[in-house]
């Protein structure tokens, strides 16, 4: 679960802790639940694609759930749903 704000200082702790569960686990699926999240900018998107990218070199997919509606418009005016599931 995501918390908080995923901006420019929150995006590095999310995407470490993202890498770190990945090495981990290895998962063929990895689910990201931004229903905790205040407020996200090209941060957010950066995230998203960092998990994509990692997920795709384990053949795996990647589901954003619980997506707030500030964070939904900036991730959908990216285009991030044409490569991601947003849920």
């Amino acid at each position: 679960l995501v918390t908080g704000e995923l901006d420019h200082h929150g995006a590095r702790a999310v995407m470490e802790e993202l890498d770190r569960r990945i090495d981990e686990t290895q998962p063929q699926e990895l689910t990201v639940d931004l229903g905790g999240l205040t407020f996200t900018d090209s941060s957010g998107i950066a995230v998203v694609l960092r998990a994509k990218r990692r997920m795709e070199a384990l053949s795996g997919t990647l589901v954003v759930v619980n997506i707030p509606r500030q964070a939904s418009r900036v991730l959908e005016t990216a285009g991030l749903g044409r490569y991601v599931d947003l849920i």
